[in-house]
């Protein structure tokens, strides 16, 4: 293990385009949210080589590290990127500078617990995603860092995770915020440290705790181990112009009304 979580960040997103793997799914336009500058590119060019890609990108990542990364993945996809801006203002304002109904897939890596309400983005995926799109999530559940909890005190300040809900909190969410048939899952990944270096400079990088240079030396029973619980899932935007009601009155949608004539026989 070393500071950056870079690693992480690509494995992840591996394993939410293997779960993809049984799902079928006409992609014309995807939203990656945060885009980090890594390996999906490769694989999301190769799985919908005709689609283009609309980018968030993380905070820490320069455009033109993004620029490469899609250059290595696929040069044509440097001139499908028709959208960036910055993921500070997701955090600041819960909406993306994408228009309604403009994507097909949203795949969002390791965002959720970042995020002060979880609902708010979904709600973001629904506006933006066309009928029968699909938002595809994962993120850091409750339970990560679950060690450090035995030893923390004034040396090492945990943070709790902005938004530690757990699978069913988020399953819920989504069938509160319309989407269909969500489906969400959970595993736990146990990282091993050979030095305590290692394991501040993680818990650092993934911001479970405050920055102090001295931990180290204030603490002398650092755990070895350090558990990630993984969060993933995914629901499908389905009958966006059906009627919906607000405060128990019902609001259809002017194009959902019909003129049905009759002709009489004689």
């Amino acid at each position: 293990m070393t500071q950056s979580i870079r690693w992480l960040q690509d494995e992840i997103a591996d394993r939410m385009l293997q779960k993809l793997d049984i799902v079928k799914l006409d992609v014309r336009d995807i939203l990656v949210i945060p885009d980090y500058p890594g390996n999906h590119h490769a694989v999301l060019a190769k799985r919908f080589p005709h689609a283009r890609i609309h980018s968030v990108i993380e905070d820490e990542s320069s455009r033109l590290q993004l620029w490469i990364a899609k250059a290595r993945a696929n040069w044509q996809s440097i001139f499908r990127v028709t959208k960036t801006s910055a993921l500070a203002h997701v955090h600041a304002s819960n909406k993306f500078d994408i228009p309604n109904n403009s994507v097909d897939l949203v795949f969002s890596n390791l965002l959720l617990h970042d995020l002060t309400d979880p609902k708010l983005f979904l709600r973001e995926c629904w506006r933006v995603l066309r009928e029968g799109g699909l938002v595809v999530f994962s993120y850091l559940g409750p339970d990560t860092g679950k060690e450090l909890r035995a030893i923390q005190g004034s040396a090492l300040q945990l943070k709790n995770l902005r938004s530690p809900w757990d699978m069913h909190d988020l399953g819920d969410a989504l069938v509160a915020e319309r989407f269909s048939d969500p489906v969400m899952d959970m595993e736990n990944l146990t990282l091993d440290y050979e030095r305590p270096q290692l394991l501040l400079g993680d818990v650092e990088a993934l911001k479970l705790a405050n920055a102090n240079p001295h931990l180290e030396a204030e603490i002398s029973d650092l755990p070895e181990k350090l558990t990630l619980e993984i969060v993933y899932g995914h629901a499908w935007a389905l009958g966006k112009h059906l009627a919906k009601s607000q405060d128990s009155v019902a609001y259809i949608d002017v194009n959902q009304i019909g003129r049905k004539t009759r002709t009489d026989s004689h």
